[in-house]
């Protein structure tokens, strides 16, 4: 079973909020039945398209890889941890909140017992996109219940204008919503949580309001300060690679590659790589495989070099789960100061 890079076909998910042409991204999904809001390019439910675990789904192929693959940091870990997705607003989404881990493994065991921290990439956006994360400073559950019942909840929100390239974290217990007019790249921690605490007086196809989660939602809101809002990208090894953000859960790297460039693997843990644009090919000490945008990869820990070689400029995100006391020491010996680490790495 020699580790080898591995793409993932993705799922498409319809929502109510979704886009009708996933171009160009998805060239083939255009002029579409039913919108589509989200494609999960990690979901355990994936296929695994090429290599020794070819047609199993992600989560059953999780449960076969030996450490080589997994890295040893997570050889023990049950269940596949990063879900990745590319979101495709023509419409708000509802105003929502995802508990944290400790409230989900007491109150959510049936839906897997894991909390959702998530960040999000803008991969592109159109004049006037914006997000809402986090509530102004001043806002209490009573405000925000004064708010919900008058619908004017937006009032109540941090608001950010969105353009290409920006990246936004989102810790668990952040209130936060986002607009029409752009395509993000998702990277989360693996969990199917939300809490939706007003849906803009929507109905679904069959004329019904969908589920709103008040009670839940307000138990683990977070109405004080945060890290959650727009980072600041942190150049790091040879300037054309930038940590968006880091926590425990997950970290995620920006890469830029307008000619040939690699990286070597890490034996703790395995990469996600998560093709924004560009196409071209892989090769390894083994093999080679072409990838185009759109594409997501799993790269087994002990992989070794790994070399892209685009035919076209290519972007890309490495998604993984990192070790944060190792990040943070790397980070200084590539001699970024304590101010840039803290931008990008969090608690």
């Amino acid at each position: 079973m020699r580790p080898e890079p591995t793409r993932i076909e993705p799922i498409f998910s319809p929502r109510i909020w979704g886009a009708r042409s996933l171009a160009p991204l998805f060239p083939e999904k255009t002029r579409l039945s039913e919108p589509i809001g989200e494609a999960w390019l990690t979901g355990v439910d994936c296929r695994v398209a090429n290599g020794p675990f070819a047609g199993k789904t992600l989560g059953e192929a999780w449960r076969e890889m030996p450490v080589e693959w997994r890295g040893t940091d997570l050889a023990s870990t049950a269940h596949f941890p990063l879900l990745v997705k590319f979101i495709f607003p023509n419409d708000k989404l509802s105003i929502q909140v995802h508990p944290d881990d400790a409230y989900a493994s007491v109150n959510e065991q049936a839906a897997g017992g894991r909390g959702k921290t998530e960040m999000w990439h803008a991969v592109s956006a159109e004049a006037g996109a914006r997000v809402l994360v986090g509530l102004k400073p001043g806002v209490d559950k009573e405000k925000f219940l004064r708010s919900l019942a008058a619908r004017t909840l937006e009032n109540l929100f941090q608001a950010y204008d969105v353009k290409a390239g920006d990246t936004f974290f989102v810790p668990a217990g952040t209130p936060h919503t986002i607009g029409p007019g752009m395509v993000l790249c998702e990277v989360q921690e693996y969990s199917d949580l939300t809490y939706r605490v007003y849906d803009y007086g929507r109905v679904d196809a069959h004329g019904k309001p969908r589920e709103l989660h008040v009670e839940k939602a307000l138990e683990v809101m977070n109405f004080g300060p945060s890290a959650a809002g727009r980072t600041t990208p942190v150049p790091v090894a040879d300037g054309s690679h930038s940590l968006l953000a880091a926590c425990r859960e997950f970290a995620a790297v920006k890469e830029e590659i307008p000619s040939p460039g690699g990286w070597t693997g890490d034996a703790a843990h395995f990469d996600l790589c998560v093709f924004l644009s560009g196409s071209g090919r892989f090769e390894w000490q083994e093999g080679q495989a072409k990838y185009q945008h759109g594409e997501a990869w799993f790269i087994p820990a002990s992989q070794g070099h790994r070399q892209i070689l685009p035919d076209e400029e290519t972007s890309l995100i490495l998604a993984y789960v990192p070790d944060l006391t190792e990040l943070r020491a790397e980070l200084r010996l590539e001699g970024l100061s304590e101010e840039q680490i803290a931008r990008a790495v969090f608690p």
